[in-house]
């Protein structure tokens, strides 16, 4: 939805003009089919003069036609022009898109404002205001009703208004960021209406008819900032280019889990329970394995009180911690176990003993380094600069 003027016909791309001024790479013509980049769309591209144009821009005075290279022709020549027109033809295309996108938000989001949009050549995006959380469903809803509405051939007209009119009109969307802004010093806007779908300010370029926008693709959303959730989506070739590679992937992905296309969400669902389930079960056994390491280590025994003290492989200090807290108390009065890899740990567990966990681990990390806390029922240690097995004579032999 560009606030800059868009040519008179934009199916005109080839036209013949005068040179208004010359000034240096800056061209003004008295008359020019070339859209000036602004609100979201680019400049056309072409050719002035047979000098390739590398910018158009509008200012106060009018269109400048930046050229690659200063022109041979002067002010009064007559010269040709040639708007490249497959690039115009995707731009075009392209607008189109985001207002009938536009449109489908209207049918589906709740207090919808327009907060950007903006053209690249491989995709479109369309930032949309809602307190609607657009998810997975939004988005499948919002590609279904666009391409619907293409489908459907609406005619795309455009014409200009009083801006005192417009701003009165409710079924009128307007970019905040740009319409808002030329209207305040304007005495018309730029109208473009999707026949029986959307109406907005704009002065991009557009087809005549939702027909000729060819298949819509949505590629991603994404939130830019607070309210907006950012919607971009793939317009004529890059979007079918995308629906195949989606397909493929579905085709591929049906045919690895053995089910009909259409039924990939329940067969990923169930997939994803049986992962689930898997997991939950791996923990279990884990925990069970690492108990019985645990209680199993070697016991010693000190002022009546039984410990086990050892050390436990493949398993981090807080997993080891639990099963210590586990089983202290039953297996020994008091547990200490120590592990890792590259960085030494060591926990203590004591369950109605006269032994003091946070003591241990202190007495510890004062031999060997590292840091921890506690107290006396559990404590823990880490960054200790030792072997585990030397951590683990030293509190048999201490």
């Amino acid at each position: 939805m560009a606030d800059s003027n868009a040519p008179a016909d934009p199916y005109t791309t080839s036209f013949t003009t005068d040179v208004a001024a010359v000034a240096g790479t800056d061209v003004r013509l008295t008359e020019t089919y070339f859209y000036p980049e602004g609100g979201g769309q680019p400049a056309d591209r072409g050719t002035v003069g047979g000098v390739a144009v590398d910018h158009v821009s509008e200012d106060v005075d009018g269109v400048v036609h930046v050229l690659a290279e200063e022109p041979e022709f002067a002010a009064g020549d007559r010269v040709q022009g040639e708007v490249d027109p497959a690039f115009r033809q995707y731009c075009m295309r392209a607008h189109t898109a985001s207002h009938v996108l536009y449109g489908a938000g209207r049918r589906l989001l709740e207090d919808l404002g327009y907060g950007g949009f903006d053209i690249s050549a491989r995709k479109v995006r369309v930032d949309f205001e809602t307190s609607t959380d657009i998810d997975d469903d939004v988005v499948a809803e919002l590609e279904r009703l666009t391409n619907r509405a293409v489908w459907d051939s609406h005619d795309v007209t455009w014409t200009e208004i009083p801006a005192d009119e417009a701003r009165d009109r409710d079924d009128v969307a307007f970019n905040t960021k740009t319409e808002e802004g030329v209207m305040a010093d304007a005495d018309t806007v730029r109208i473009v209406t999707v026949e029986g779908w959307d109406v907005a300010a704009c002065g991009g370029t557009h087809v005549a008819n939702t027909e000729e926008i060819g298949p819509v693709s949505v590629i991603s959303r994404s939130n830019p900032g607070e309210g907006l959730t950012r919607v971009e989506f793939a317009v004529g070739p890059s979007a079918v280019e995308r629906q195949a590679d989606v397909r493929r992937a579905a085709l591929d992905a049906a045919a690895t889990l053995g089910v009909p296309e259409d039924e990939l969400g329940e067969a990923a669902e169930r997939l994803q329970q049986q992962t689930d389930d898997l997991e939950s079960e791996l923990a279990d056994l884990k925990s069970e394995v690492l108990g019985s390491r645990v209680a199993s280590l070697p016991a010693v025994e000190r002022d009546g009180e039984t410990w086990l003290v050892g050390t436990v492989d493949g398993f981090d200090a807080n997993e080891v911690g639990d099963a210590a807290k586990a089983v202290a108390g039953d297996a020994g009065d008091v547990v200490v176990a120590t592990g890792g890899d590259g960085s030494t740990f060591v926990v203590a567990a004591a369950q109605g003993a006269d032994a003091n966990a946070g003591d241990v681990v202190d007495d510890v990390t004062g031999e060997f380094g590292g840091g921890g806390g506690g107290g006396p029922p559990f404590a823990q240690g880490g960054g200790i600069d030792a072997d585990p097995e030397a951590v683990a004579d030293y509190v048999r032999e201490e």
